[in-house]
């Protein structure tokens, strides 16, 4: 499934989205304004019925660098594995549809790259709460996840978070395609990036404004033992199967 670079792009950020009309404005001219002119930004739309198909399209009209894609309809893992077998560049950014890049976040992580060495970068957020972006009720999204690099200890507990990471296409053919068994496709790519890479790095700068509301697809509650034990035996018998198979 891995896609195929063609011309000289360098990023590729990809975004899923779904009935996100409401702040996804703000998120896609917080990405556009940091990109180059040979990268692209992909949208993978889920479906949506309110206003988010018409405003993607617009700015498809107006921004050659923008492409909206249509779903497959079978929810955000597989529309994640959607969007990332269309993706062009060197450098792939995930990102929701209702956060907002801070300003300098893309030429940092590039920077990150070449200084570690690393085949997937993840850096701090801020958490905002609804509307207001200047309401911030959390300065550092490490710190209540106590994040950090390793392969044990982010199966035991994850702290990747898909809208704070960036990894190299390389990590493209070990990802995809993504287990529909698994709970959470940042944990699986982050933890193949430190298998196959050797390392993830984890930037202390917090380089995103994370949106909480009541509409996001991740919670920051944690599920019940019960659950979090099966998510975990699951995740490790879908991670065994992929390396065997590799």
């Amino acid at each position: 499934m891995e896609a195929v670079v063609t011309g000289n792009i360098r990023i590729s950020v990809a975004l899923v989205s779904y009935n996100g009309a409401k702040y996804l404005q703000q998120q896609l001219d917080s990405i556009l304004g940091q990109l180059e002119q040979n990268d692209e930004l992909l949208v993978s739309d889920d479906g949506s019925c309110d206003g988010t198909v018409p405003l993607i399209e617009e700015y498809q009209r107006r921004d050659s660098r923008v492409r909206l894609l249509a779903g497959p309809g079978q929810g955000i893992k597989k529309n994640v594995e959607h969007v990332l077998s269309k993706v062009r560049g060197q450098y792939i950014f995930l990102a929701d549809q209702d956060d907002i890049w801070l300003a300098g976040k893309v030429e940092r992580i590039l920077q990150a790259f070449g200084q570690q060495g690393a085949a997937v970068i993840v850096h701090d957020a801020k958490v905002f709460a609804g509307e207001d972006s200047s309401d911030i009720c959390m300065e550092s999204f490490y710190a209540f996840r106590n994040s950090g690099a390793g392969i044990i200890k982010n199966i035991v507990k994850n702290s990747y978070i898909g809208c704070c990471m960036a990894f190299r296409r390389e990590l493209l053919g070990a990802i995809l395609p993504i287990p529909a068994q698994i709970e959470m496709h940042d944990q699986w790519i982050g933890i193949l990036g430190d298998y196959y890479a050797g390392k993830s790095y984890f930037l202390p700068e917090p380089l995103l404004l994370y949106r909480r509301h009541g509409g996001n697809n991740s919670s920051m509650e944690h599920y019940g033992f019960w659950r979090m034990l099966r998510n975990r035996i699951v995740f490790v018998c879908c991670l065994c199967r992929r390396l065997l198979r590799k």
